[in-house]
C-alpha cells in the first residue's frame, strides 16, 4: 500500500526505478544515460507489458520482494509487443496497491491521441523520447533534480 510521505535523498536514492521497454539497445541507452546524469538508483528492466504487469504483482520470477522491489518510478514505453504501455498503464491504475505509483510515459511517439489517452489514464507525465543522448542525459537529469524534492507516494516498506 503507498502512503503520502516525504522521504530524504539517502533514501530517494536507494529505491528501484522500473523501466519497460522492448529494445534492448534503447534499454541499454537509458541505463547508461542514467548513470551519466549521476542517478544512483538501482535500474530493473522489463522488456514488455506482460512482463512489466508480472514485476508490478511480484508473479512467477518477481515473487521475492527483495530481489525485485517495488519501484518508486516507472519509465513506461507506450509500444511494446504482449501489452502495450496504455494496457500497462490501465492496469496499475486499477490496482489500488499500486494505483498511486508514479508512472511516467518515455515514447518515441507524439501523436496527440496518444498523449491524451496516457493522460487520461493516469500518467504522471508524457515524455517524449529525445533524440540526442545528450539530450537523454540532460533530461534524466532535471527528473532526478526534480524527484529527489518532491513529496512522493511511496511505498510503507520503503520507508
Amino acid at each position: 500500500m503507498y502512503s503520502h510521505g516525504f522521504i530524504d535523498r539517502a533514501v530517494f536514492d536507494r529505491q528501484t526505478l522500473l523501466l519497460a521497454e522492448d529494445c534492448e539497445d534503447d534499454a541499454e541507452i537509458m541505463r547508461n544515460a542514467l548513470l551519466r546524469a549521476g542517478v544512483p538508483n538501482p535500474l530493473q528492466i522489463v522488456q514488455d507489458g506482460e512482463e512489466a504487469i508480472d514485476y508490478l504483482a511480484g508473479k512467477g520470477k518477481y515473487e521475492r520482494r527483495d530481489l525485485y522491489p517495488l519501484p518508486i518510478m516507472f519509465f513506461l514505453d507506450l509500444n511494446m509487443p504482449k501489452q502495450g504501455g496504455l494496457e500497462v498503464l490501465s492496469w496499475v491504475r486499477q490496482h489500488s496497491r499500486l494505483s498511486l505509483l508514479a508512472v511516467h510515459i518515455l515514447s518515441a511517439s507524439s501523436r496527440e491521441a496518444d498523449i491524451s489517452r496516457a493522460t487520461e489514464l493516469g500518467a504522471n507525465s508524457y515524455i517524449i523520447k529525445p533524440s540526442k543522448y545528450s539530450d537523454l542525459v540532460d533530461m534524466l537529469k532535471a527528473w532526478y533534480t526534480l524527484s529527489r524534492f518532491q513529496a512522493l507516494i511511496i511505498p510503507r516498506e520503503l520507508r
